[in-house]
């Protein structure tokens, strides 16, 4: 089994962290390729919950080797203190790797992170104001740090003050902020080095020798489809790429070694942030929603926007990212309800659309068109298969698979590693 790409088929916080630790044991190495602590996983081991921002789902499995790819912008500030909570909990990190082409968060981008967002006022676009944002645009505008260039003060001195030449002008005269010091920032990133040093290396090449040795590498996706700043609702969208291509580029795979694609979607549909959300409740049902579900972000706490189940964005999803298997997610959580609203389609300027729509226009003003199915009371946290759910569930279950765009494989009952339906084998 060559690569295996976990993306998140909707705006991200479907549980993809909880999908990479039940293939933790079975895979070999697990690569973040995308994003940085912008986003969280939150993943559950018997009575130990963890709260992963930065570091790989993988960290978490003994044997396995997280990898930090180059497509990850990286805050060693937080990478450190990630770690050492884990460590303080008996994990073992040692096996991390980082990749020396990653970009590094300076005190700068987060700086102007949060400046930029509250400039725009109305028009935010909900950032998580941790530089993620403003250190993509410098990697794209080629003012970027890499890791590698911590290992030479000379190379980062002088891409500090590339940077900050122009940042700086723009902190005192649009946003009467003081300067950025470049000594300063300089010796920030240099107190980190001894530390980092020995997890750095050349992972495209680590992990195609992976692959050589026919060992299983498991991709992991930060934010999701519908975040990806090419394929998501732009500009309400994360800075890097949470598609399966992401995986490509944010990693040095070849798009030939990938053999199969889990989009990981919940039985409902949440987003955090600005923009666009066709089955967005404000009612009881929403807030129903929220509480049962813990929908407040891992990362920031924020309470997250609830929705319905949304057909029409896993059929995108699953055709941009190529997705093989689903891994439906909280299934849990609908329990309780009297009938359950899933969007099949919609309605944009009285017309019925199918699919997503092309422009972002169409679908600020796309109406959900709803079908209905029959809720279920049984507590199912303790279903193993599918004939432990109620008839119900098993139908809701089967009506989504039928509208998806591809098989549902696994089925989340509950935050719980064991928690778990399996249908079809994922790797298999």
């Amino acid at each position: 089994m060559p690569a295996v790409v976990i993306v998140g088929a909707q705006w991200g916080d479907e549980g993809k962290g909880k999908a990479t630790d039940l293939l933790g044991s079975r895979v070999d190495l697990v690569v973040k390729f995308n994003g940085g602590n912008n986003a969280g996983h939150t993943v559950v081991i018997g009575d130990e919950k963890y709260a992963l921002h930065l570091l790989p789902s993988g960290i978490l499995s003994p044997g396995c080797t997280p990898v930090i790819g180059n497509g990850v912008v990286v805050d060693l500030e937080v990478l450190f203190h990630e770690i050492d909570g884990l460590e303080a909990r008996g994990i073992d990190t040692s096996r991390l790797v980082v990749s020396a082409n990653a970009h590094v968060i300076a005190d700068y981008n987060r700086t102007l992170d949060k400046v930029t967002e509250r400039f725009l006022g109305s028009r935010k676009i909900g950032t998580t104001g941790r530089g993620i944002g403003p250190t993509y645009a410098d990697k794209m505008n080629r003012l970027g740090v890499r890791v590698q260039d911590l290992f030479d003060e000379k190379i980062l001195r002088a891409k500090v003050e590339g940077a900050l030449e122009l940042k700086n002008q723009i902190l005192t005269k649009v946003y009467n902020r003081r300067s950025v010091d470049v000594d300063e920032v300089v010796e920030e990133l240099l107190g980190y080095v001894e530390r980092l040093r020995p997890m750095v290396a050349d992972t495209p090449l680590l992990l195609h020798e992976a692959l050589e040795r026919n060992e299983t590498v498991l991709l992991e996706a930060g934010q999701a489809t519908l975040l990806d700043v090419d394929h998501g609702t732009y500009p309400f969208v994360t800075s890097s790429s949470a598609t399966t291509g992401g995986a490509c580029t944010g990693s040095g795979i070849a798009p030939t070694q990938i053999t199969r694609v889990i989009g990981i979607v919940k039985a409902y549909a949440t987003r955090v942030g600005e923009g666009p959300f066709p089955t967005e409740l404000f009612d009881d049902d929403g807030e129903t929603l929220r509480q049962n579900g813990g929908e407040f972000g891992t990362t920031t706490g924020r309470p997250r926007r609830c929705g319905w189940y949304d057909a029409p964005i896993a059929r995108y999803a699953a055709r941009i990212n190529g997705v093989t298997d689903f891994v439906l997610t909280k299934l849990d959580v609908l329990t309780g309800f009297e009938q359950i609203p899933v969007c099949v389609a919609y309605e944009i300027d009285g017309e019925r659309v199918e699919e997503m729509p092309m422009t972002q226009t169409d679908f600020h003003h796309a109406k959900p068109v709803y079908e209905y199915f029959p809720g279920w009371t049984e507590d199912i946290s303790g279903a193993r298969s599918l004939e432990d759910l109620p008839a119900n569930a098993q139908a809701y279950v089967a009506a989504l698979e039928k509208i998806s765009g591809s098989r549902i494989s696994t089925i989340g009952v509950g935050p719980d590693r064991e928690q778990t339906i399996l249908v079809h084998d994922l790797l298999d």
